[in-house]
């Protein structure tokens, strides 16, 4: 069900229910598949029986329908694929963070002062103490990865050590030959914590033609052995733009270096385009 914390001025709130305020706001009907999110709407008092939204709703409608810089978190772990995300509008700016197993995700006003710390926030980034690896970097292919990946799924049974050793058996079969880097990505493998990509959009300029614009960054959050900035393939990737032959690689990067680079994923000013597109 939707709602609203007034204490925080946060809301849970399912696409439907997103799609139900697009439909109210323009002054549309809503399609009877939208029915049901609608009503819950109504139930948890953000929109009356005429459908008028909540008046606390109004910054966070009027921000995701017309956002100046959309920020996407796609975080990749145990619990599956989780989405988050900034929207900054010409007044707002508001985050987004799903939960697992849930439909529903809190949206939640941001201070512009708090966003780069919001972001870092999402993907859990954290000043841990870290463990020597035998090299900082690993360069491969996408197939090595692929086969990697796919020899967790037969580690059941294993010590950690047996698992590290099987992965690292099935990268050489695979085509990987160096040793430091067989062992370094056997180990980042079987540690890996979560992976995640993060992608900033905005409407910008192309030699001064307005178009859209887009950067992001790709990481590796393997605990005690750090963090690893995937350098290729690089963000943003196209459907279809990787197979096996696209070279892989990781650089071992400190959590200083990621927030410079979740900072560094913000557009300036002079990088929109001058009349922005409505």
């Amino acid at each position: 069900m939707p709602s609203y914390d007034s204490t925080r001025g946060r809301f849970r709130l399912a696409e439907n229910h997103l799609a139900v305020l697009r439909h109210r706001t323009d002054g549309e009907e809503v399609p009877p598949e939208l029915a049901e999110a609608d009503r819950e709407l109504r139930e948890a008092g953000l929109t009356d029986e005429a459908g008028n939204l909540e008046l606390a709703l109004a910054p966070l409608v009027s921000t995701l329908r017309e956002p100046a810089v959309v920020l996407h978190v796609e975080a990749l772990g145990a619990q599956g694929t989780l989405h988050h995300g900034v929207t900054i509008g010409d007044g707002y700016v508001y985050s987004h963070e799903s939960w697992p197993g849930s439909t529903e995700s809190e949206y939640v006003r941001l201070e512009p002062t708090m966003l780069v710390w919001a972001l870092a926030r999402m993907v859990n980034l954290q000043g841990e103490d870290t463990v020597q690896v035998a090299t900082p970097e690993v360069e491969t292919t996408m197939a090595v990865l692929d086969a990697g990946l796919d020899a967790l799924d037969g580690l059941a049974g294993l010590s950690a050590e047996e698992g590290i050793d099987r992965i690292a058996e099935v990268l050489k079969g695979a085509g990987l030959t160096r040793r430091s880097q067989v062992s370094t990505l056997a180990r980042l493998l079987a540690g890996m914590r979560s992976s995640w990509r993060m992608t900033a959009a905005w409407q910008g300029h192309d030699e001064g033609t307005p178009a859209l614009q887009v950067r992001g960054i790709a990481v590796w959050d393997c605990g005690p052995l750090g963090y690893w900035r995937r350098e290729l393939p690089a963000e943003p990737i196209l459907p279809g733009q990787v197979d096996g032959t696209t070279a892989l690689k990781l650089v071992r990067s400190d959590a200083k270096e990621i927030w410079r680079l979740i900072t560094d994923l913000l557009p300036g000013s002079e990088e929109f385009a001058t009349t922005r597109a409505r």
